[in-house]
């Protein structure tokens, strides 16, 4: 049950439609020993049932004047004999040419140009080889009845070349079916060429359509005239015919319809179940190209938008490490410069001494100083649903409430803050940062050049922060936070806060009582 509901099992066990083709990743020697087994079971299989359907209406079924026992007793010993023959000849002479076009697969090389159209027109040029042994068995035998009986030579012309067309047909179907392991292996750099969809699906179809029911109703024509030559055809033997040549019309029409309805079906499932697992956020796929058709190029389509949404997507992811997520998303849906007044707590934290630092250590272990502090910097700020929005230098501006809204975004800076002072404390004693945490309406959007941009936080907040952290690289804890915020904040958060000083930070003329973790 799995193997037909869930797509990337399906896509998986059965990537060509069906498990008799095997797996997409099988060896070129398996490959060659698979596709060996199967076009040689389809042609001896295929070749043996049309010929005995045809030996079947030719001696007993269709109208006529009575075969000489002569004719009867050559027949019955000559067509095993030409059929052993000729299928031995069609078997030597269709592996060698099928070995040949498909050398590049044993060689485990990408098809040229020139392979790839010789592997798609294979299945043509295999089914050529059929239909000229069954114009030689034509030819031999409408000769044999000439000689021995030449009254019974146009019926047994007719049934013969009908035969060949259907039994071809179905040959053609199953053939394309067994190399599709192959003509994926060939499609897999580049689509169907398009002197091949020239006469494509459209063709296909109609042809199919013709062979499947033109064929079977000239038959029954066939039966119909041979009637009115022999003149003495009894109603029970004319109903005989018509039964007969009916079951071999509806079971012919019935086996070419599934083949070439499977033919086309299997492409268009293909690209349906890579298409669920594109709905379902699943990007690493793509589908075994095996049609030289129109559906060929739907599932080289296919594998083409499949490539660019994991192109914009690993775009997206890398232009979100830079600007964050939210930006991203803000950038998707607006890309014009401006901003709007928003209600946001602001987190600065700058590092201490880092001019210092600088000097006395080697640059290969500063810049591993530094992306280990903004390492627990980021993962603290994105767990209390922050936005980070600058690195500047050794310092980091994070924004808590833009772009996207907080229910509290005091309180989740100051937790962000006490945690991050915990944090450096623990994780980087090496080094010390100042973090000041403050809230107020700023102004946030996007600013610069319609050709260049970013997105970003402008406030007296933004300034007040940097100032209280400032202050915060010679107080205890290193953090320091304004009363705005507290009293902003959700009494969860504001009760693990204290009142302090009230101070006049440089840069602002309104004083800030400051506030300290209890």
């Amino acid at each position: 049950m799995a193997t037909h509901g869930d797509p990337e099992l399906v896509l998986k066990r059965r990537p060509f439609g069906s498990w008799l083709l095997g797996p997409a990743d099988q060896s070129p020697r398996l490959l060659r020993v698979r596709l060996q087994v199967l076009m040689t079971t389809f042609s001896i299989g295929t070749n043996l049932i049309g010929a005995t359907v045809v030996f079947v209406l030719a001696m007993f079924v269709l109208p006529g004047p009575p075969m000489d026992h002569r004719l009867k007793v050559t027949e019955a010993i000559a067509v095993p004999g030409f059929f052993v023959i000729a299928m031995t000849i069609g078997c030597v002479w269709s592996t060698r040419l099928t070995r040949r076009v498909t050398a590049w697969v044993l060689e485990d090389r990408p098809a040229t140009r020139k392979e790839q159209i010789a592997t798609l027109q294979l299945p043509l040029r295999l089914t050529l080889i059929e239909v000229l042994l069954w114009l030689a068995a034509c030819a031999f035998f409408t000769v044999l009845s000439i000689t021995l009986q030449p009254e019974s030579a146009p019926k047994i012309a007719v049934t013969v070349f009908d035969g060949m067309i259907v039994t071809c047909s179905v040959s053609y179907l199953l053939t394309e079916f067994a190399l599709r392991p192959v003509a994926a292996r060939a499609l897999e750099d580049s689509p169907p060429p398009r002197r091949l969809l020239a006469a494509g699906l459209k063709a296909r179809t109609v042809f199919f359509w013709a062979v499947g029911s033109g064929v079977p109703v000239a038959g029954l024509m066939l039966a119909a005239v041979l009637a009115l030559i022999e003149g003495d055809v009894t109603s029970t033997r004319l109903s005989v015919v018509i039964l007969a040549l009916g079951i071999v019309a509806l079971g012919n029409g019935c086996l070419l319809t599934w083949l070439s309805a499977k033919s086309v079906v299997a492409p268009v499932r293909s690209v349906r179940d890579a298409l669920s697992l594109i709905g379902e956020g699943r990007l690493d796929v793509s589908i075994p190209v095996f049609d030289g058709t129109e559906l060929g190029s739907l599932q080289a389509g296919f594998n083409r938008m499949a490539d660019g949404l994991r192109e914009r997507e690993r775009i997206r992811d890398l232009f979100g490490r830079y600007v964050g997520p939210d930006v991203v998303q803000e950038a998707l849906t607006s890309d014009s410069l401006g901003g709007e007044e928003r209600y946001a707590a602001v987190l600065f934290v700058d590092l201490v001494g880092s001019t210092e630092l600088a000097a006395q250590r080697p640059p290969a272990e500063v810049v591993q100083l530094l992306n280990r502090f903004f390492a627990i910097v980021v993962a603290e700020v994105d767990r209390q649903g922050g936005f980070v929005n600058k690195f500047a230098g050794d310092a980091v501006l994070a924004v808590f409430g833009a772009p996207a809204e907080l229910a509290d975004p005091a309180g989740s800076a100051l937790s962000a803050g006490r945690e991050l002072a915990r944090r450096l404390a623990d994780e980087l004693p090496e080094a010390t940062a100042g973090i000041g945490v403050t809230a107020g309406i700023v102004v946030a959007g996007t600013v610069g050049d319609v050709r260049r941009h970013e997105y970003t936080v402008i406030g007296d907040p933004v300034n007040e922060a940097a100032r209280l952290s400032e202050l915060a690289k010679t107080a205890p804890g290193r953090l320091i936070a304004s009363m705005t915020a507290v009293e902003k904040a959700a009494p969860a958060e504001s009760d693990q806060w204290r009142q302090s000083d009230l101070i006049t930070v440089r840069g602002r003329s309104v004083p800030t009582r400051l506030a300290v973790p209890q």
